[in-house]
Formats: structure tokens, sequence, C-alpha cells
């Protein structure tokens, strides 16, 4: 076979190789735009282009390279060897040479999951990490597209850094700006050529990619990978815990969403769904236990349709079963080990281990998941439950799988079968045709379940999603808007009624720090997940007892509450104590 025709026919399957092309093009025509010399005849530039081709080709990446690269993806050892630099690269070029790398997140948890695991990456390589944007070399945006003002967001801190990047000094490294995550893969080029001072895009699933990104970059060209990914999941890579006094963490399963509402741009930024071998997971668990955290949080897009098909022996399982009254867009997942075993097998790892998951879809729980919440003292009664509307007929046109009557039916058996859950939800109010008796039924749902904690927010199309190319975005703004404040205001009024049925009662709360706004006071999360404020004092210790201390972060206390708000609650610190022997003495 022609070696040409190769390289063609494999292309597509490596991101090296086509960032690495695109990245020439761009150097190619930044080089004829500044040229002063008298251009060739065709004939001349087309001998000489081949003979450049054929150099390049001869030097480059070879037919074994690529072969290597899209083999059918295997289990990732949990140490893996490192990998060789690309051939257009030497493995010098790729060290930060202790460069100074300033993170910044914005967005959802995955997001904070995924800058852990970027600057884990970077570590390796590297450089350094600082807390300091002044004294920065490197500054990496970690982004989020799901509506229009988080990417505006990332606009208007793209222009206050364009004014530290032109005042850097010449003395210095020049500075190099990065943006990471679902923004880079939804706008891709566009930033590029919108930003000039930003130098690197890289999607989701290319975060492997950063050191040589940032060589490329080295060479003053910009660079870019948001190629999506069906198998990366970061199995093998342990995500770098910045906070020192952390009492929790997030642990990322899966990735990506097969659900394709028509409002969400999500599938589209990243990806299919895919998810971590129990193995790696379970590893990591583990080893965030020995390190003294106090709680996990399993992250996924849609956490609960997790399904592990690396073990061969569970293949032939058969689907998932779904809540009832729910269905999917998508033909039912064969085989596979299920989010029931996955969060049995976690929540054995450690008693004393607080276990949560977000963020789910409603039809994805099945009654052996709600019985295991039940039955395990160490995975938190609270549940996200996201309605993202109380119409059906909206929940129709936003392709849910459900009618309003299947979603209240799922929330009287999740209260019969776990008894005291917390609830939580997601709201979109103005979606494309909703009318003000769709907004009611929005209003009355909120009123009949009664969350202790919900997101509201107003629609915002996004581009290459369902509604965008088949329905109209014809809500005013100032409706959705005037509804997004009737929502808020009837959510805190139920929130209030429900929190203020914990006033009295003794509840187990993770210690996280002093409270932001006194330094006398103490914060922390019931099981319930939502914040509780109790003064700094000293009391027994239960497990060794006549012995008087103060809490610290990571420790487990009992506190009785005594007021409650929409979002917080306040009491006073009864004791310290551990989850086991906190059985004995909670009242909810």
């Amino acid at each position: 076979m022609h070696p040409l025709r190769c390289v063609l026919q494999v292309q597509r399957l490596s991101a090296p190789f086509t960032s690495m092309c695109w990245v020439l093009l761009r150097t190619c025509r930044a080089q004829s735009s500044v040229s002063s010399t008298p251009c060739p005849s065709p004939e001349a530039k087309s001998s000489e282009a081949q003979k450049d081709f054929s150099s390049r080709l001869a030097t480059g990446p070879t037919f074994q390279h690529f072969l290597r690269s899209a083999s059918v993806p295997q289990e990732k050892p949990s140490s893996p060897e490192v990998e060789d630099p690309p051939p257009y690269l030497s493995g010098d070029e790729l060290l930060g040479r202790q460069r100074k790398v300033y993170l910044e997140t914005y967005g959802c948890q995955m997001n904070v999951n995924d800058t852990e695991i970027a600057w884990s990456i970077l570590q390796k390589s590297g450089y350094l990490r600082t807390s300091n944007l002044q004294e920065a070399d490197v500054i990496l945006l970690v982004t989020c597209s799901i509506r229009e003002k988080a990417e505006q967001t990332i606009w208007n801190r793209l222009h206050q850094l364009k004014v530290l990047k032109t005042k850097r000094p010449r003395s210095r490294v020049p500075l190099r700006i990065g943006i990471l995550g679902c923004m880079a893969e939804r706008l891709k080029g566009e930033i590029l050529n919108r930003e000039k001072m930003v130098d690197l895009l890289a999607g989701p699933d290319a975060y492997r990619d950063l050191p040589r990104l940032l060589a490329v970059v080295e060479s003053g060209q910009q660079a870019a990978n948001v190629l999506l990914s069906l198998d990366e999941t970061y199995a093998d890579i342990m995500p770098v815990q910045t906070s020192p006094s952390a009492t929790s963490a997030f642990v990322s399963i899966m990735r990506g969403c097969d659900n394709m509402c028509s409002y969400c741009i999500v599938p589209f930024t990243r990806g299919r769904e895919r998810s971590r071998p129990v193995a790696s997971i379970l590893d990591e668990v583990r080893k965030l236990s020995e390190q003294g955290l106090k709680e996990v949080t399993l992250l996924g897009q849609n956490v609960n349709s997790f399904r592990d098909n690396s073990e061969v022996q569970f293949n032939n399982a058969g689907s998932a079963n779904l809540s009832r009254g729910f269905t999917t867009n998508y033909k039912p997942k064969q085989g596979g080990l299920r989010f029931s075993h996955l969060l049995d097998q976690v929540s054995r790892i450690d008693p004393e281990m607080r276990i949560r998951f977000t963020s789910p879809h409603p039809k994805d729980f099945p009654d052996e998941v709600l019985q295991l919440i039940r039955e395990r003292h160490n995975i938190c009664k609270q549940i996200h439950l996201p309605a993202q509307s109380g119409s059906s007929r909206v929940l129709d046109a936003m392709r849910r799988g459900y009618s309003r009557e299947a979603y209240v039916a799922l929330v009287h058996h999740v209260r019969e079968t776990i008894p005291g859950v917390s609830l939580s939800s997601d709201f979109i109010t103005g979606f494309c045709g909703e009318t003000e008796d769709d907004h009611r039924q929005t209003v009355s749902l909120l009123r009949e379940v009664q969350y202790n904690t919900g997101f509201l927010f107003a629609y915002s199309m996004r581009q290459k999603t369902r509604a965008y190319h088949r329905l109209k975005d014809d809500v005013p703004e100032e409706v959705k808007l005037r509804r997004l404040e009737e929502l808020i205001t009837v959510f805190r009024e139920e929130a209030s009624k429900a929190n203020k049925t914990s006033v009295g009662c003794s509840q187990l709360v993770l210690v996280e720090g002093f409270s932001k706004r006194s330094t006398t006071d103490l914060c922390g999360r019931n099981d319930a997940n939502l914040k509780v404020i109790f003064p700094d004092a000293e009391v027994e210790d239960i497990t060794n007892p006549g012995l008087k201390v103060r809490a610290q972060p990571g420790d487990y206390v009992l506190v009785k509450i005594t007021s409650a708000s929409s979002q917080t609650l306040k009491g006073h610190i009864l004791c310290r104590t551990t989850m086991k022997d906190s059985l004995t003495y909670c009242t909810t």
C-alpha cells in the first residue's frame, strides 16, 4: 500500500496527527502571510512542496504508529508506562521545565474533577502549580457551555487576561493562555480566530495531550485538540487533590451522555456515554479513604446509567431496568456491570466514608438502587431528581422520556422506599413554546414535591441541539426572567417548610471548616447535603468518654438543629462521634 494512502486512511484515528496537520497548516499560512520574497512559479512551488512533504513523511509517524494509536482499547494499568513522545517532538520539548500553571474552573462538579485530572497530567510533565495569577507562565480556563451566560463569563475573563498578556515583561517567558473543556469543544476554531491571545484549545477528551499542545505553543503556534473519544475515561489517572484540608472528593465514574434531551449541549461537548472499569473506581476510592477523606461523590453526566463493559463475563447480562413509566431515546443497552453493583462495592470500602452521586436521570432508578440507598448507612439519603418542567407537554418537547404523572409517581415511590429522603431538582423555565399554563404546572410541581434543594435557570438555546434545529425560542427574555423569579420564590417558600421539619432533631454533620461569615462558627453538611452552621465549642468525644475536643475539618459531629431557612440549617454541637456511633443518636 502506498504510504500516503496509509496516512490518509488512519488520519482521523489519531488525535496527535490531526492536531499536527492543523498546526502545520496554520504555520504555512502564517509564513506565507509575512513573506517578502518573490513568489516562485507554480511548477517550482509544486516540486518544492512535494519534496517537503516527502521529507516530512519519511521522518514523521509510521503506519505502525497509527496502528498502535487505533488499536482496540484495553483496561489501562493503574501505573501506566510513560508513552514515547510524538515523532515530531523530542522528550525534552514535552517537559514543563518548572513553568507555573494557573488553573481556573467554571461550571459543574465534572469540571472540578477535570481540573484535577489536567493538573495530574501536567504535574507529571514537570509543571508547577500556582495560585498567584501574576506569577503564572500558563493560564488554563476549564470552561462550561451549558448556557450562554457561562460562555460570556469566559469571554469577559479573556478580555481581562489580555491586559496581563500584553503587559508581560520581555524578560519573562511568554504567557500562554488555554481554553479547556466544553467551550473549547463547542466553539473550536472560533475561539482562536476571535481571540488571538488564546494559544491552545483542549476538549474534555484531550487532557492527555496537554503537554504536547503546550510544546507546540512554545514554538509560537496556536494548537488545538478537540477530538471526542468513544473510550477515554482517564481511568488510569489519579486526580490530584489540590486542597490539603479537603474532607471530600469527586470521583468520575463515567463521561458523556446518550439521552439527547432537545435542550442540552452536553452530548455534543462531552460525547457518547462510556464508563470506567469498576476496578479502577474502587482503587481510587480506596486511596482517598487512605488519605483520610470522609466523603466521595460519584460523578457523571448521567451517573446512574453507569455500565462497565470491561469484564467480558458480564457482557451477556440483560438491559437495565428503568424507573416505572420512563422511556429512553436510545435502544436498550445490553450487558455490563450496572450502577447498583458499583454503588454496593463503593459503599463497602470504608463504612466511615459518606457516598453521594450526581447527576442522575430519573429514568435510571430501579428498585435495586433505591433499596441499596435505604440499607447502607453510609450512602446518603439524598437524591437528585431533575424534573426540568412540571408540564407533560413541555417534557415531551424536551424529550425527557416521562410525563409529569410518571415523575410524581417516582417521587412517591422514592419517599416510600427511603423514609426521610432529601430531594433536589433542576428546572428550566421559558423553554420553547412554554405557555403560562405550562409555567403554572411547574409552579404546582414545586409546591407538591417540596424539594429541599433546587437549581433553577432560564432557558438558553444552544447551537447543535435538537431544539436549535427544530424548535423556536419564542418566549421573550423578560417573560423568562419573570417566570424564573416566580419559581425561585415558590421554591424558597417550600424548601423553608421542608427544612424546618429538621428543627429539634439531632443530625450527623461532616465538618468542613469555619463559616465564611464568622470565625466563631463552624460549618459542615448533613446527610441531605444542606449546609449546617454551629458555634465552635469544646464538646465530648463519644469514642473517648471524658475527653473534651474542638471539632476539626473531617470530623463527624452531632448537631441539634435550632432553626432553618431555604438553604441553611443552624444549631448547636452536641459531641464528636463516628458515623457508626451516630446511628444511635440521630433523630432524622
